[in-house]
């Protein structure tokens, strides 16, 4: 599953792979630029996420037991 994934990242050129040809097999992923200039929109919908939960946690600790 994580490789399907990686692999549609690839394809959408949001990372870049890299193999080397060895015995035991080696791939290391990284950012391309596209990928990096998508840090700002997660680290926004991060942020969302955290208020968003901190918003659940008050609303269910004011529901009375």
């Amino acid at each position: 599953m994580l490789t399907s994934q990686l692999r549609e990242l690839e394809a959408d050129g949001v990372v870049y792979r890299k193999v080397y040809p060895q015995v035991l097999p080696k791939v290391e992923y990284s950012l391309t630029p596209f990928g990096r200039s998508l840090a700002p929109i997660i680290q926004a919908m991060a942020s969302w996420g955290e208020s968003y939960a901190a918003d659940e946690r008050k609303r269910i600790s004011l529901v009375p037991k």
